[in-house]
């Protein structure tokens, strides 16, 4: 269900310094500051609300998330539209400290990491019409959001500065901490948050779009994943997946992930929220204007449209061919990608191009332009299963690994063959991994989850052969941006990763 998450609170919460002029020294009663502000349940309420409105900006979800994931992976190409030059530098591994696409993402995680302290530090001050329950839930989806943003920041950066309060003055610059300081402070929310947030079933309609136990768990396990404590991650997962909620899973069609119509489905653990009913393109680099909550990325990736990035030749083949006849018979490579040809705009008009079908309007529009309403998936159930797998097959547990990829394999609209298969033997570990490898690659394709596969995999020792050709070791993580360590006083060249 769409609807409006947030209300414009950035100049409510914005505070000022003082004057020493005693007689310039005056408080406005017309203006909030984060101290201020947060006296009710409605207001704590919107202050988080404000978090979630981050997400929606140009600085992430709404544009460059999803060209930095991918790109710095391998599902993608350039489509030899308009591609900016700071965008193919990612794409070739030629970038540096400099890159826009870079900053913008890091600039946006870190206003959303303020805009998190703000809700974590003073909501549970609220006395007005608030219950106790409410103040640990908001709390719960503030540390849950913060979570999610230095999760990014570490997994793309390593070790970042952490800000675990709003900056209450200019200046207050934070040196870089280690990665296992950010993660530590990554775990320690999550664990909140998971005490804290309801379930997802336990949300009605007008909230469905908050962050939930069940994701805040999938997080967390991500983490774990993340830095090879499988054996952390397993009880996690194991609760989501016993616990019932995502039965009906399989029965949502695999294309339906990625349309308008079934939007925080049975299959969704979050989303981030978009809709066109609110105005025109958005180029709000901090996603706090109530005229639009639109995404790019149909725009960017759309086959009659920019086309900016395609899918790669190496993502096109890693779908199956089982039995003769058509080049690929997993249903997802069609469910995935447009082709020459193909129907489109309520089946009234026929492409001439071909590329991206996920995220793609154009199956009910005529074309694609700078107004997607389409929700982007963060994390689904898929997902859940597919991490549970290779937590498995890790702990030693083949057979329960390729239950869980068959699982996958069954949903409705894909039913592919079980494994074993000719093309992935499961008889060892290491076959069983492969096929790991092959079923999030293809199930996930273009959700932003390969670039972090790959980090983890070659992190671990895990990953088979390179998949990046322009691969060096400063590749494994990317440059701190160097507006940051300019203007940041507590911050070298020195604290510069290595190679950059």
């Amino acid at each position: 269900m769409k609807r409006k998450l947030i209300l414009s609170l950035i100049g409510m919460l914005a505070f000022t310094l003082s004057c020493n002029d005693n007689i310039l020294d005056k408080s406005n009663p017309n203006e909030f500051t984060p101290e201020s502000f947060y006296k009710n349940g409605d207001q704590i309420v919107g202050g988080v609300n404000a978090v979630y409105s981050s997400l929606q900006s140009l600085d992430l979800f709404c544009r460059e998330y999803f060209f930095l994931h991918d790109m710095r992976g391998d599902d993608v190409a350039s489509g030899g539209g308009q591609l900016e030059t700071h965008r193919g530098q990612l794409l070739t591994g030629t970038h540096d400290a400099s890159n826009g696409v870079l900053m913008q993402v890091w600039r946006g995680w870190y206003r959303l990491i303020h805009q998190a302290n703000q809700v974590i530090d003073n909501a549970p001050k609220a006395t007005e019409n608030v219950t106790e329950e409410l103040k640990l839930r908001v709390v719960g989806e503030a540390k849950f959001l913060r979570a999610l943003a230095y999760f990014d920041l570490v997994t793309v950066w390593g070790g970042v500065p952490l800000m675990e309060t709003y900056a209450k003055a200019i200046g207050e610059d934070k040196p870089r901490a280690t990665a296992d300081e950010v993660y530590n402070l990554i775990i320690s929310d999550l664990q909140t948050a998971i005490a804290n947030l309801p379930l997802k079933a336990e949300y009605n309609d007008s909230n469905v779009g908050r962050a939930n136990k069940e994701a805040a768990q999938n997080l967390l396990a991500r983490v774990y994943m993340q830095r090879g404590q499988y054996n952390l991650a397993e009880p996690l997962l194991a609760e989501i997946i016993n616990g019932g909620a995502f039965n009906d899973w399989a029965d949502v069609p695999y294309i339906e992930n990625f349309r308008e119509e079934n939007e925080f489905n049975t299959e969704s653990l979050f989303e981030v929220a978009f809709t066109e009913a609110n105005g025109g393109s958005s180029w709000d680099a901090t996603g706090q204007g109530t005229s639009t909550e639109v995404t790019f990325r149909g725009q960017e990736y759309g086959p009659n449209a920019w086309r900016n990035l395609i899918p790669s030749t190496s993502l096109m083949e890693e779908y199956e061919k089982v039995a003769d006849g058509d080049p690929k018979d997993d249903p997802r490579y069609n469910d995935t990608f447009y082709f020459i040809g193909d129907e489109y705009s309520n089946g009234t008009k026929v492409l001439e191009n071909w590329g991206w079908k996920k995220y793609q309007k154009i199956y009910k529009a005529d074309n694609e332009d700078q107004r997607s309403g389409i929700n982007m998936r963060v994390m689904r159930y898929a997902e859940v299963l597919l991490n549970m797998a290779e937590v498995q097959n890790a702990l030693g547990n083949d057979g329960d690994a390729i239950d869980y990829l068959n699982e996958v394999r069954s949903r409705e609209g894909v039913e592919m063959p079980p494994y074993p298969t000719a093309n992935y033997p499961v008889n060892s570990p290491s076959e069983v991994f492969r096929a790991i490898i092959h079923e999030r690659r293809v199930e996930l394709a273009g959700e932003q989850i390969r670039n972090r596969d790959i980090l983890r995999w070659r992190a671990l020792g895990k990953l088979p052969s390179e998949p990046l050709s322009y691969y060096a070791e400063k590749h494994a993580l990317a440059p701190i941006p160097q507006q940051e360590i300019n203007s940041n006083a507590v911050l070298t060249q020195a604290d510069q990763n290595p190679g950059w």
